[in-house]
């Protein structure tokens, strides 16, 4: 395909000896990139971009390129239909990587092995992002696992990283790319059936229009939590436990008497 490439440009590439695996192999191939570029577009191989895609990425990179407010553009949209105001995009502190594109100055902070956080600390932090007490458990737990070397990947780091630096990213209202790498081979993705599987693409409007505020959409953020780490089925099951609970020291209580 990089042979093919049939208009003027300069072309770079990097090529491999061993597969480096999803943490060390996808993070050192985005600091060659950024080595070599100020911004730009990162599309994985299971991440099939529209065409609209691109011309997305070209706006907000222009337009956003000195705004630190703003420190990712993702192209993939998995609210399912629900389009969050009448601009062409939203701003979330969730961070998308089924297709992005980034500056220089936003992956100059980025921490592959988390070194410059602790523990101890992160949880107490987590509060102040998450409204959701079950959020903060999960994204301590992901922490916790990432500093043993338990998960094998790159992109919740670039997560932590935009919420301790209180960043916003740019997701569009229109679905710009379809991650085909659902099925068995997948690494992480191995489900064919899951919701977010060959997601077809939307038209983006031929003039994008801009949010009048910079401010994060909470609750498209809480729309993909909840699906991600199964939100409400967990307060359910709690909220069950605690009433079996309850009952049965009531039955106990009642015996003692």
């Amino acid at each position: 395909m990089i042979d093919k490439i049939d208009w003027p440009c300069e072309t770079k590439t990097l090529f491999r000896d061993k597969n480096l695996g999803c943490k060390y192999g996808v993070s050192t191939a985005i600091n060659w990139f950024f080595e070599n570029e100020q911004e730009g577009i990162i599309l994985e191989d299971d991440c099939l971009p529209s065409n609209d895609f691109f011309r997305f990425c070209d706006s907000m990179l222009e337009k956003y390129r000195n705004d630190t407010r703003i420190r990712h553009i993702t192209g993939c949209n998995l609210q399912h239909g629900k389009k969050w105001g009448s601009a062409s995009y939203y701003f979330s502190n969730n961070v998308h990587v089924w297709g992005w594109a980034a500056w220089n100055r936003v992956w100059q902070q980025y921490d592959v092995e988390l070194a410059n956080y602790n523990e101890d600390e992160v949880e107490e932090q987590f509060s102040k992002i998450f409204p959701e007490p079950l959020l903060v458990e999960s994204w301590t737990e992901i922490f916790a696992k990432m500093k043993r070397n338990e998960i094998d990947t790159w992109d919740y780091q670039l997560g932590i990283a935009n919420f301790f630096n209180n960043g916003l990213c740019i997701i569009p209202n229109f679905n710009l790319i379809s991650n085909i790498g659902f099925g068995p081979n997948g690494t992480h993705t191995f489900s064919e059936n899951d919701r977010n599987a060959n997601l077809s693409f939307e038209e983006l409007p031929d003039v994008i229009v801009h949010p009048k505020f910079i401010l994060p959409e909470k609750r498209a953020d809480m729309f993909t939590w909840n699906a991600d780490f199964h939100i409400e089925n967990r307060k359910k099951a709690k909220a069950k436990k605690e009433g079996m609970i309850k009952y049965q020291l009531n039955k106990l209580f009642k015996l003692l008497k």
